[in-house]
């Protein structure tokens, strides 16, 4: 059997969640569904309005003004995160095939290496992807 066959007709097929397993209609359902999502939002902006006037003393969502980004423990955290990228950048390119036009060899392979290390600093100080913050309050404590 062709794969994309399968594909076509799974985007095609309607899709009507926990319909089979109730004896409710879909509509009820999709109600249901948006009632408490508007329940959800209110108690999320009923949050964020007391974490911002200061009324929640231990709040889960810390700032980075708790963070000392001058202490070796968080440089540490930064390299953590960097490995992470690096293995993430490199596993990547392990997906898309070389082709044989030029044979790069040992040297080749050297900067290769070199060049994702660079690519992963860059985006470690760069894209603020949070690695090192959830780090370092972890290992400080702060969490």
């Amino acid at each position: 059997m062709d794969i994309n066959v399968l594909g076509t007709q799974y985007q095609n097929s309607a899709y009507v969640p926990f319909s089979s397993m109730s004896d409710q209609p879909a509509s009820a359902l999709q109600a249901g569904r948006d009632s408490s999502f508007e329940d959800v939002l209110k108690r999320t902006q009923a949050a964020k309005a007391s974490l911002a006037s200061g009324e929640i003393a231990s709040s889960r969502f810390l700032k980075d003004a708790d963070i000392d980004k001058t202490s070796k423990l968080y440089e540490v955290c930064m390299e953590l995160e960097t490995f992470l990228i690096k293995n993430l950048i490199k596993s990547m390119r392990g997906t898309v095939q070389k082709s044989k036009l030029i044979d790069t060899g040992f040297a080749g392979e050297i900067y290769e290496d070199m060049l994702y290390d660079e690519y992963a600093k860059d985006f470690a100080r760069n894209a603020n992807l949070g690695f090192a913050e959830m780090a370092y309050r972890e290992l400080s404590g702060l969490r």
